[in-house]
């Protein structure tokens, strides 16, 4: 009966009148009190059947809701500012965002993707950025690993988020470092497993049909978001498929010895003509990542958000909306991208200014998309293996985890607004 009340409550509300006469604005500027959880109620909505309109570059990349009582009251409760607007005030902001001199548009969002992460069943949620940022927002996600990959569940879900794996099947590259370690061991011993009960006789093999995989998902319409090692070991993985690149401590032999020349740069997403670190000891897959030998500074350590025009190229728009146009680095296992190694055809979203170092990518293949942002922790400079998580309840109006979220989001957005 409570379930039925409800679900009566909410059709009530959606067939109320004042959907017509008043609107709740949620600001994404400096005067949004929760930015991260403010995703978490346009989610929210989403699932509830109220569509939502995005402002690009209105006010930091607002919302825009019809106003229900349910929708107020869920705002108050988590935190998140938000402005009741009459009809007259809501078709004006609209007026604004639409005018042709202004760069700004509106995009209707519809429907709330289904999320999937992709992690190790060694996983806990304050391993990963985007799963920190999830769970704070309360949106909802599954997991699923190789296994379910290799199955072909992924076509079960609209956004796939890249957990920081090395697809290379080189684990990391920690051997030098942390082989003797207790969950070291243990991860290569769960990788192992996998792969003997799926076939494959090397972790590398499995991890590359796991690619594959992922490929041809992203080549049917779906989106990848993924982050640090995720990124340059996903393509690595990609161009190596016809070569081995493990070394006998991975995969028990050797590497092809020819394996720089025999890697297929056609194969890859983003990157092309990167050349492999083959040793071993070292914690670098190859010349892909720039990430700083012996650490960075961080009072020195900027990139900066490209501006992109809203009506005519909405995704990296949408992919862009923050408060801030300049975020603070972070650093990861891979920190950024090496501008000259990106292929001409990626959008690039952010990089260090006169440095070279690409932070944040976009590009499409086939019907899907692919979007990649370097670092590990948007709060945390230098995470380490062992630090304590994020709590993100202190960094609520983080710019660097918006840009995370914006992903969330984009898949929602109606599908002839996107002029790809």
């Amino acid at each position: 009966m409570k379930y039925l009340f409800s679900v009566l409550l909410v059709l009530t509300a959606l067939s109320s009148p004042l959907r017509a006469q008043q609107s709740i604005l949620i600001p994404m500027d400096l005067q949004q009190t929760d930015h991260l959880k403010a995703y978490g109620i346009v989610y929210w909505a989403l699932t509830r059947g109220v569509d939502t309109d995005w402002l690009l570059n209105y006010r930091g990349g607002s919302f825009l809701i019809p106003h229900y009582a349910f929708i107020a009251d869920e705002c108050r409760l988590r935190g998140v500012s938000f402005d009741l607007l009459d009809g007259a005030s809501a078709a004006g902001i609209i007026a604004e965002v639409s005018s042709p001199d202004a760069n700004m548009d509106v995009v209707r969002l519809e429907k709330a993707p289904k999320i999937a992460v992709y992690v190790p069943p060694n996983f806990q949620p304050w391993d990963d950025a985007v799963t920190l940022a999830l769970e704070y927002a309360e949106v909802p996600y599954e997991k699923l690993w190789d296994e379910d990959v290799l199955l072909g569940k992924l076509s079960e879900y609209d956004w796939l988020h890249l957990h920081h794996e090395d697809f290379t099947g080189q684990y990391g590259k920690f051997y030098g470092q942390f082989s003797t370690f207790p969950w070291y061991i243990q991860q290569v011993a769960i990788n192992e497993s996998m792969a003997k009960r799926l076939g494959y006789g090397k972790v590398s093999e499995m991890k590359k049909a796991v690619a594959r995989a992922i490929k041809e998902y992203v080549g049917s319409g779906g989106f990848m978001f993924a982050m640090c090692s995720a990124t340059d070991t996903y393509d690595i993985a990609l161009a190596a498929e016809n070569t081995d690149i493990c070394d006998v401590m991975f995969d028990g032999d050797s590497p092809d010895p020819n394996c720089q020349s025999n890697l297929d740069f056609s194969k890859t997403f983003a990157f092309e003509n990167f050349k492999l670190v083959m040793n071993p000891y070292e914690y670098e897959y190859s010349d892909i990542d720039m990430t700083p030998a012996f650490g960075g500074r961080p009072d020195n350590d900027y990139f900066t958000l490209f501006d992109f025009s809203a009506k005519y190229d909405p995704v990296p728009s949408m992919l862009t909306q923050d408060h801030v146009n300049v975020i603070a680095g972070f650093l990861g296992q891979t920190t950024a991208f090496r501008k000259s190694l990106i292929k001409k055809s990626v959008t690039i979203l952010a990089e260090k200014d006169g440095a070279g170092e690409v932070r944040y990518l976009h590009g499409n293949y086939g019907r899907g998309t692919f979007t990649w942002y370097g670092g590990h922790d948007p709060e945390d400079y230098q995470h380490r293996v062992g630090d304590p998580p994020t709590d993100l309840s202190l960094h609520k109006n983080s710019p660097g985890y918006r840009l995370i979220l914006n992903n969330v989001l984009f898949p929602a957005a109606k599908k002839k607004q996107l002029k790809t």
